[in-house]
């Protein structure tokens, strides 16, 4: 059973909809600890009201207690109360190591956490991840400086290291040129996993999806290369089944896709 920490997307395309779609197209059990509720279009965010931490908590306990989780995975808290919420239930073994999507950045580069948020993600939940996924946005803020490609990811491998994770994968999708992915091991591998732009508009949830791929994969005992394929490859296809979808603003990406793998023994 995997879990996500997340908030909700009315329209299905992101947020804990995508992370529950993604967990079954890999033929695994989600549950859900929503962080807060959203009324938003394809095109504006019209109210976020924040789940109140202690609920936020009797949800990830109510869910551990009654099902057990077997993996783990994190989009928009939020606040700071929220990330050392979940910090304290991995380091007293309530949680597994998560995968960590640190939504705090939009597409054009705007941060919408305050500085408290980044610091705690930075020296409470990084630390205990067992792989953080930040796109270029996310990445740049984390590292300090320009990131236009894959290569500059990597001249700054040693910054991502020191965030203490086991892994940290920089999703490419807004890379210049092709969308490759980077992956940076704390074990001291690197390496750039080769990705393929689909031409449309319509790829609202992919980097949620791509963190809940990755979190399936993992949990499903996949090594952490293998994961990270498997999971550029079910986004892919995602966007390519939605690309043409006549949508009034940018749409989802399609998450009818199967998965792969297919979970082979007991999802607990």
């Amino acid at each position: 059973m995997l879990l996500t920490i997340a908030a909700s997307d009315p329209l299905g395309g992101a947020g804990v909809q995508a992370d529950l779609a993604t967990f079954a197209a890999f033929g695994v059990h989600g549950a859900s600890a929503l962080t807060a509720v959203t009324a938003q279009s394809l095109t504006t965010v019209a109210a976020v009201a924040p789940v109140g931490v202690d609920l936020v908590a009797d949800q990830i306990d109510s869910v551990a207690s009654s099902l057990g989780v077997a993996g783990a995975k994190t989009g928009l808290l939020r606040r700071r109360e929220v990330v050392e919420l979940v910090a304290r239930r991995v380091e007293r073994g309530g949680l597994p190591a998560p995968v960590v999507d640190p939504v705090m950045v939009d597409g054009r580069g705007v941060l919408f956490v305050g500085n408290e948020v980044v610091v705690a993600y930075r020296e409470r939940l990084f630390p205990l991840a067992l792989a953080i996924t930040p796109n270029r946005r996310e990445a740049e803020l984390l590292a300090g400086m320009s990131l236009p490609g894959p290569e500059a990811v990597l001249d700054c491998a040693e910054v991502f290291r020191g965030l203490g994770s086991d892994a940290v994968v920089v999703t490419g999708g807004a890379f210049d040129g092709q969308p490759d992915d980077v992956v940076i091991t704390a074990a001291g591998d690197a390496w750039v996993e080769p990705g393929h732009r689909v031409h449309t508009g319509n790829v609202r949830g992919s980097g949620c999806t791509f963190s809940a791929a990755l979190a399936a994969g993992l949990a499903l005992g996949q090594g952490l290369d293998d994961a990270v394929a498997a999971a550029g490859r079910f986004v892919r296809s995602a966007i390519e089944t939605s690309a043409t979808w006549p949508l009034k603003g940018p749409g989802p990406v399609s998450h009818t896709v199967p998965g792969r793998p297919r979970a082979q023994a007991d999802p607990h």
